[in-house]
């Protein structure tokens, strides 16, 4: 199975990561929330939750928007990485991120 997944900015401004199950797999789901909670915190995120719980949704969202499109527009290892843990995070072969929207599909 492949995975996909495109991280939304805004009209045109897509980033698509195709991923192969391989690459997935060497994630587990615990390893994929453990980076993205130590990005959450690194970039500074705010929780989107007033009673402090953070879910995975909202770190995905929150790291993809204080990481900045810059990030993905390059196409470096970070924005590879993020796109490998969302996969492994979620186990669904199409997601999206959509940024300016603040939804997960």
């Amino acid at each position: 199975m492949s995975y996909n997944v495109t991280v939304v900015f805004g009209a045109e401004r897509e980033y698509e990561f195709s991923l192969h199950e391989s690459e997935v797999a060497a994630v587990t789901k615990d390893q994929a929330r453990g980076w993205l909670a130590k990005e959450f915190e690194a970039l500074e995120c705010t929780p989107s939750n007033p009673m402090g719980k953070v879910l995975v949704l909202d770190m995905i969202l929150n790291v993809a928007k204080y990481g900045g499109e810059s990030r993905f527009e390059q196409g470096a290892e970070w924005a590879k990485k993020f796109a490998v843990v969302v996969a492994a995070a979620l186990d669904r072969p199409a997601v999206r991120v959509d940024v300016v929207s603040f939804v997960v599909g």
